[in-house]
């Protein structure tokens, strides 16, 4: 069964296009590692909530959006070979990051509903 990274993130506005374009350099490695599918989604409708949110979680500031994404593996093996290579790539040392690392949430998911048409 397939295995779910999920990351939540604020990014500056001003800094959309940097960020797209840092994301399409560092996805391009994960579906090199054995990534099968990777998204990326800028928050339009992230309201702030009470007691917890995404704008919470992430202490969104004025001027940033919450980014949403995810990268499927085919299983966690693989998740896990291509994390150990992520630690010692090149490629991944030499990408600053175009947000701040200490205020993303990540975590990895095991699927218990997969519905597909």
């Amino acid at each position: 069964m397939s295995y779910i990274d999920g990351f939540v993130i604020a990014v500056e506005t001003a800094r959309r296009d940097e960020f797209v374009d840092h994301a399409k350099r560092i996805d391009a490695l994960f579906l090199e590692w054995g990534a099968l599918r990777i998204v990326e989604c800028w928050g339009d409708d992230v309201p702030q909530g009470e007691v917890t949110s995404f704008p919470r979680a992430v202490a969104l500031n004025d001027g940033e959006a919450v980014v949403f994404s995810w990268i499927e593996w085919p299983d966690k093996a693989t998740r896990d070979a291509a994390m150990a290579k992520m630690q010692s790539d090149e490629r991944m040392m030499a990408e600053p990051m175009p947000f701040d690392g200490k205020r993303m949430i990540f975590g990895g998911f095991t699927p218990v509903v997969d519905l597909t048409p």
